[in-house]
């Protein structure tokens, strides 16, 4: 049974998109960095764990996008969405303890993140994954037993993230980096250049908010821990915990699982961030 697993764990690995993880220098400081890896996702993590614990405000600076990951080509609004998603996982990740308040007020922690990478989807490729999972999903449906068909193992997207969470006197109190490329299984095939980036983005909001969270490493985190009824509800569309993680636009929910499921870009429907 172990065998088994290692050996699908592998495979998953073998059959996924490779992202660097990088040193940027957008970093206040990449000193004592530890490395944790999962079967997808690389990181480099430090957190003083003491005072993260303590700290109970926090304020979200907007995401940066370096030249580097600007030279994948996509336009500004496919950027938008993904640095969108960034902020709103983290802040809805956040929000588990921490009182989320306006950049401009007094915080125990400020937080950035910084896409450092990013590798887009191939359309194409993705096109053809798509027409056969619903092709699979209706072959599931008449002979009555659920068929998930692979992604194409070509064109897959990547992203690289940096982050750091500092005091109000610049002491960096946590940082990570971070990357992790579309897999052929639990990364759905969307058509759009964006697709596997916005999809990662999430992934990463997530982790960064659990190490600051709880102060433990997220790729150490039980793999069956249930997630709070808040964090469900946001997931379903619902206002958010925090009313300034509204700034963020409301997760997609339902719409999007079903927009994933038959291929469409993720603008279809996530409107981002909130016009103000």
């Amino acid at each position: 049974m172990r065998l088994s697993i290692a050996l699908q764990a592998a495979l998953l690995a073998a059959s996924c998109a490779q992202s660097p993880l990088t040193r940027s220098g957008s970093l206040s400081s990449y000193e004592g960095l530890e490395r944790s890896d999962g079967v997808l996702t690389q990181t480099k993590f430090r957190v003083s764990k003491e005072p993260v614990l303590a700290a109970r405000t926090v304020n979200l600076l907007p995401v940066v996008i370096s030249d580097a990951a600007r030279s994948s080509g996509l336009s500004a609004e496919q950027y938008a969405l993904v640095s969108n998603t960034i902020n709103r996982a983290l802040c809805a990740g956040l929000s588990e303890r921490f009182r989320v308040v306006l950049s401009s007020e007094p915080a125990d922690l400020t937080v950035q993140s910084f896409v450092t990478a990013l590798s887009p989807t191939d359309v194409a490729a993705a096109g053809v994954s798509s027409i056969a999972s619903i092709g699979g999903s209706v072959a599931g449906a008449v002979i009555g037993v659920p068929l998930r068909v692979p992604r194409l193992p070509i064109g897959l997207g990547g992203l690289s993230v940096e982050a750091q969470a500092v005091t109000s006197t610049k002491r960096q109190l946590a940082a990570m980096t971070w990357a992790r490329g579309a897999d052929v299984i639990t990364t759905r095939a969307r058509a759009s250049e964006e697709a596997d980036a916005y999809a990662l983005a999430a992934e990463f909001g997530g982790d960064f908010s659990y190490l600051l969270v709880t102060g433990d490493d997220p790729i150490k985190r039980p793999a069956l821990a249930l997630p709070s009824a808040a964090s469900v509800g946001e997931f379903l569309g619902s206002d958010p915990k925090e009313a300034l993680c509204g700034t963020f636009g409301r997760n997609p929910g339902i719409s999007g699982v079903l927009g994933g499921i038959v291929g469409l870009p993720p603008s279809a429907t996530d409107a981002g961030a909130t016009r103000r």
